[in-house]
């Protein structure tokens, strides 16, 4: 089984919670349709072309997810694009490695909860802010917009960094390093 089978096979929430039974604890057809709600022979339908795939095995009456089988199936998934070359330019090669985490093309898709990862983001952000030059609020938006749609998020970030200053709803780049 491809992985885009699997995710059709799965992509009903009665055989998720089929499948997901059996993963907290092997349990049996009926087991596993008494925990669910789900009928017996909807259950037995779910786990067969899985049991056939070798994702699910049964250990007598039991049935017992296979971790290694599904792992493998899980890198046939296309994986996320890098982050764009532009996005670690001018970055150590240590921060263009948080900078990979965190960044898919040039979109950043999480805004990292550790303060140490999340700094190197905002450091990188920093970049887009023109040294010595205005910004109206709107214009902040747009440009940390074009990252991530939390742009408040990053604003307010880059502000209690010391990245950007604010003043009447104005900003300005205060700290971070400079490409001459």
């Amino acid at each position: 089984m491809d992985a885009m089978d699997l995710l059709r096979t799965l992509l009903e929430p009665a055989r998720l919670e089929v499948v997901g039974t059996i993963a907290r604890r092997p349990a049996s057809a009926d087991e596993v349709a008494s925990r669910t709600g789900v009928d017996r022979r909807d259950v037995l339908r779910t786990l067969a072309p899985l049991v056939h795939a070798g994702l699910v095995v049964r250990d007598d009456d039991r049935y017992v997810v296979d971790g290694p089988t599904w792992r493998e199936v899980a890198q046939q998934l296309p994986q996320a694009a890098p982050a764009h070359p532009r996005i670690a330019f001018g970055m150590t090669e240590q921060e263009a490695e948080v900078l990979g985490r965190f960044f898919t093309g040039e979109r950043l898709t999480e805004i990292p909860s550790s303060r140490s990862k999340r700094l190197v983001v905002l450091e990188r952000l920093a970049l887009e802010f023109e040294p010595g030059r205005r910004y109206a609020e709107p214009e902040v938006n747009d440009l940390l917009g074009r990252f991530n749609d939390d742009y408040a998020s990053l604003r307010r970030y880059l502000v209690d960094e010391g990245l950007l200053d604010r003043e009447a709803g104005v900003y300005w780049r205060s700290g971070g390093r400079v490409f001459v």
